[in-house]
């Protein structure tokens, strides 16, 4: 009997993976912006549009909205760069508060004296 090993998510990701990952996240928002560029040239190239028309209807139906919903999908990610970051920068400042954290031996402030024989 043979098992078929699963790969979870984000575990050993490889090239090919994260290119898998990377295309179907974005798929959505490049079709959309096409959509929205063939109706810009529609309206541009009808006998009652304009050229100004064209840009509007890309910017309003195309451009705008998918900037608000990129910029809304992306906050959960941002919030865990953000906390990575502190995270990493408590540490730091965990070790570089403890004493003799520059990797030196330790040494006694003052020198013992020693008693004539």
């Amino acid at each position: 009997e043979t098992r078929v090993s699963q790969v979870k998510p984000f575990e050993k990701l490889t090239v090919f993976h994260a290119s898998r990952y990377f295309f179907r996240m974005y798929i959505v928002p490049i079709a959309w912006l096409y959509v929205t560029m063939m109706m810009a040239v529609a309206e541009a190239n009808s006998p009652s549009g304009t050229l100004l028309g064209a840009v509007i209807t890309f910017l309003l139906y195309g451009a705008g909205p998918i900037a608000l919903v990129m910029y809304v999908m992306g906050t959960p990610a941002r919030r865990r760069a953000i906390k990575a970051r502190e995270a990493a920068e408590h540490a730091l400042s965990d070790v570089s508060n403890q004493p003799d954290a520059g990797g030196h031996t330790a040494a006694d402030p003052v020198a013992p004296v020693r008693e004539k024989p």
